[in-house]
């Protein structure tokens, strides 16, 4: 990627950044719940720090799922919870709830080191791998998680970050969720030693991150493609004739629901397209619980 190329893509993000702090507060409104979590507390791991939240009716004796949630480019587990809105579903669905921070580049901007597309563009070669792994293990070592339902939800760079760590953390990670992030340009780099469940969110008219793809990160389809690849699926992808409604920035049900046929259920592959959505959604009360409901269908075996 040239320096050109890298700076455009940083200031397309910090614009998406700051329009998220514009356009998300009141535009979520109606949703129910705290608009950012109430962590339980904040740890340190690898001499950095993670938040997280218990639910509420946390038994200790049971088996709990864990979400964790990767931020995007320029932002922050905090300013992310605003678009996605998991917090409140945390405590309704019972499972523990993460949202570590990336480090800050040298201009200041907090970032996962995540693929050749994204995001590290300073070559800081920070171990992100490492540190989201020390997080998952650290919770794991202090409360009852299950260890067959460990998630991963990104948004953009969080997205691709999530696409690396269920390359790099299959035998650890049961499932992935990507809003409008990519898998690797170089796709020989992505070596899963299992199956991971892969859910791939993307509105078409997204311009910082295209759906259909660029030279410098593979598109929507050709993400889920490569999973379907490692997972081996012995279908294509089809539409399974379902529309569903998620975005209320958008009219009727605007997401159409593709999946790929011939996949081991711990290895399911879907492609949810937002006609007309953007780089950052405004959801609605839907949002949360669908891809809740994806990820706690694919457990690992």
């Amino acid at each position: 990627m040239t320096q050109t190329a890298q700076l455009s893509l940083i200031l397309a993000s910090l614009t998406a950044g700051l329009l998220a702090c514009d356009g998300q507060l009141s535009s979520n409104s109606d949703l129910s719940g705290p608009a950012t979590p109430n962590p339980e507390t904040a740890r340190l791991i690898m001499s950095r720090p993670y938040k997280y939240k218990v639910p509420k009716d946390y038994d200790p004796k049971r088996p709990t799922p864990l979400v964790v949630m990767l931020h995007g480019l320029s932002a922050s587990g905090e300013l992310n919870e605003l678009v996605l809105h998991l917090a409140p579903l945390a405590d309704s669905r019972t499972f523990l709830y993460a949202y570590p921070d990336g480090t800050k580049d040298s201009i200041g901007q907090r970032f996962w080191n995540a693929t050749d597309g994204c995001c590290d563009f300073f070559g800081s070669k920070v171990d992100d791998v490492g540190y989201l792994t020390a997080v998952i293990d650290d919770l794991s070592s202090r409360y009852n998680v299950d260890a067959k339902r460990v998630f991963l939800v990104g948004h953009s760079n969080g997205g691709y970050m999530a696409h690396r760590m269920a390359c790099d953390r299959s035998a650890k990670i049961a499932g992935i969720v990507s809003l409008a992030g990519a898998q690797w340009i170089d796709s020989t780099k992505c070596r899963p030693t299992g199956k991971v469940s892969v859910l791939q969110v993307h509105g078409t008219a997204d311009t910082n991150v295209a759906y259909n793809g660029t030279a410098l990160t593979p598109g929507a389809r050709a993400t889920v493609a490569i999973w379907a690849n490692r997972n081996g699926c012995l279908g294509s992808l089809t539409d399974t004739g379902s529309r569903i409604d998620i975005e209320s920035g958008l009219q009727g049900a605007e997401t159409k629901v593709e999946a790929y046929s011939g996949c081991a259920k711990e290895g399911s592959i879907e492609l949810w397209t937002m006609e007309g959505g953007g780089h950052i959604p405004v959801f609605n009360a839907q949002w949360p619980g669908a891809i809740y409901d994806f990820l706690m269908a694919h457990p690992k075996p």
